[in-house]
Parts: C-alpha cells; sequence; structure tokens
C-alpha cells in the first residue's frame, strides 16, 4: 500500500491537504484536512515527527502532527511575502523557509520539541533584466549543505547564495548564473560532488561543479525539446538514482536524463505530463508522480526498465495540486 498527501492552492480551487491510498493498484481519495490551506511546500522531520507546511497567501509556517490527524501544534509567521519552499537543517535544529514575493529568507532555530522559536530574516539583494519577474530578489528554494551552510537559490537575481550559520549575514554568491535565466531549483547527485540547476525563464538544465569554493557550470542543455514554445517555463527538478527528471510548464512535459558516471546527464527522452503546468515530481521506487498546479491533477507514471514515463499514467482528479509528499504514518 502506498500513502501520499497533496498540498493545494485554495485561490485555484484545493480543496486542502488532501491523502491518497494505492491499494492492488487502485487509487483512492480520502477526505481532504480543510483546515490545511495553501500547502505549496512541505518537509518531515525524522527527529521530531512534524511535518513543517508553508502557506503562501499567508505567509505562515505551520507545524503539523501527521500521527495525529494532521493536528496543528504551532504556527508562525515567515516574516516574508509568498513562502515557498522550506529545508531543515542537517541536525534538524534549524529550518529555513524562502519567502519568494519579497525576496527573503526566514531562519528558524528550533526548541528541544522541535517547534519554531527564534526567527532571522534575511535579505537578499540584486534583480535581472526581465521586468516581470526580476524588479528584485525572489528566493525559490532554501537548502543545507552537509556542514549545515545555508543556500539559496534566487530567481530575481539570477544568484545561488550560500550563508555560513551562525554567521547568517555574510552571504557570498556560490554561481552567477545567465543574465535573466532565472534559476528555480537545485538538486545534487546523490554520491559526488555535482549539483544540478533548473532555470525556470531560461527552462534549461544546468550542471554545476565545484571550484575555488564557488560552482561553475559544466554545461547547460535545454528541458524541453526544440519545438516548444518560447514562453515554456522550467519547473521541477527530482534526482533518483542514475536518472533525473525536470519538468517543462507550457510544453507540460517531463524530460527524464541518465546520469553517466562523472554526473553528467544524456537526454533519454520527453513525455506529456498529462495536465497542465506540471510543478512538483516525487520519485517511488517504480513510478513518478507530476502534481499540476494549473489543471491536470496528478499524474502517476509506471517506469520503464530504463528509467522513462510509460504512456498512460493513473490520473488523480485533484485541482491545483502544488506539492506531494509520502505520508509514512497513515494507516
Amino acid at each position: 500500500m502506498t500513502c501520499l498527501v497533496i498540498g493545494t492552492y485554495a485561490a485555484k480551487g484545493g480543496a486542502g491537504l488532501i491523502p491518497v491510498v494505492e491499494a492492488g493498484g487502485v487509487w483512492t481519495i480520502g477526505e481532504p484536512h480543510r483546515a490545511i490551506r495553501n500547502a505549496s511546500f512541505g518537509v518531515t522531520s525524522s527527529r521530531w515527527g512534524h511535518c513543517y507546511l508553508v502557506d503562501e497567501q499567508a505567509g505562515t509556517l505551520g507545524v503539523f502532527n501527521p500521527s495525529g490527524d494532521w493536528a496543528q501544534i504551532g504556527q508562525m509567521e515567515t516574516g516574508g511575502r509568498a513562502p515557498c519552499h522550506v529545508a531543515l537543517s542537517p541536525d534538524e535544529t534549524r529550518l529555513a523557509v524562502a519567502n519568494y514575493e519579497s525576496g527573503t529568507i526566514t531562519l528558524f532555530d528550533l526548541d528541544r520539541h522541535g517547534l519554531p522559536k527564534a526567527r532571522t530574516i534575511l535579505c537578499n539583494q540584486g534583480r535581472g533584466p526581465n521586468l516581470d519577474r526580476q524588479r528584485g530578489p525572489h528566493a525559490h528554494w532554501v537548502g543545507f549543505t552537509t556542514a549545515g551552510a545555508l543556500l539559496c537559490v534566487d530567481l530575481g537575481a539570477d544568484h545561488i547564495l550560500v550563508r555560513d550559520v551562525p554567521d547568517k549575514d555574510d552571504a557570498r554568491v556560490l554561481y552567477a548564473a545567465p543574465t535573466g535565466s532565472g534559476p528555480r531549483h537545485l538538486a545534487f547527485h546523490p554520491t559526488l560532488k555535482t549539483g544540478y540547476l533548473i532555470s525556470e525563464l531560461a527552462a534549461t538544465l544546468t550542471v554545476l561543479r565545484p571550484e575555488k569554493g564557488c560552482f561553475v557550470a559544466d554545461i547547460t542543455i535545454p528541458t524541453a525539446p526544440p519545438e516548444a514554445d518560447a514562453d515554456n517555463l522550467g519547473g521541477a527538478i527530482v534526482v533518483a538514482g542514475d536518472r533525473l527528471y525536470v519538468t517543462n510548464r507550457g510544453h507540460d512535459s517531463i524530460a527524464t536524463f541518465a546520469l553517466d558516471g562523472e554526473g553528467t546527464p544524456h537526454l533519454l527522452g520527453h513525455m506529456a505530463s498529462g495536465g497542465c503546468s506540471p510543478r512538483f515530481l516525487l520519485p517511488l521506487e517504480d513510478r513518478l508522480v507530476v502534481a499540476h498546479e494549473e489543471g491536470g491533477g496528478v499524474s502517476i507514471f509506471g517506469l520503464a526498465e530504463d528509467g522513462t514515463p510509460l504512456p498512460d499514467p493513473a490520473k488523480l482528479d485533484i485541482a491545483a495540486a502544488a506539492f506531494v509528499m509520502v505520508d509514512k504514518w497513515a494507516d
């Protein structure tokens, strides 16, 4: 049995945090947790047993007990506008939130119960040439290195930034992306010191290698085929073993890449995602789950032997799907 929860956007027709269960090859949509609205991203804690969800509309971070019917046990304002991504430090004593609209990062210290306490707001700087999307910084992704340094991908400033914690105000440009490319999300190879950056505005995948304390671009390749419209946007990115998947929003497709021994991606093909604006990817053992923000619900693809999605995915009619996570607490 596979149990998932789907976060949705209320303003686009989402009904809340929605549980889905697969048993015997049949997927069943459960009753939504209607009190959890606009759950655009979340992480779970192995140390505390909590789930941390951000609400873009309310500008809040909520803490929930998944094993207790998703009861809310804490909530704090992030102090920024449109929080869209969240990450835990390796020791799970800190939690970072990317606030897209304000271009800030909120760094929370967690108390001995895993609840947010002290809050520090870190301001990114910079802008890009795209007047519609880059009038100022737009933090879109946050993460931590194994040593606990804080990373941020900023779409508005065309930068990947790194800050040492606790010296949080000392931001350094780890990678300067091409002007106007709009970097969105970052993923890492499971064993190599290699990063993979998907840029939203340029719709490209860039392989990043470490050099003298920074990242340098090795290769940059388009995420969509040549016939895709010019307004196609890069979307989600995920690494699953020696396969890398990215989505195209506009072309509405999934690109599958094989990673060779040096971590270099080689395109295996494109598959229609089954909906409109694929925002999130979740790899399961032999399947790939795709959440569509604008229409088409959730697609669940079987995978061929080479890791490429198979045609005719299972479809879940869930409006305004923003992210998916495994619900390991479900009965």
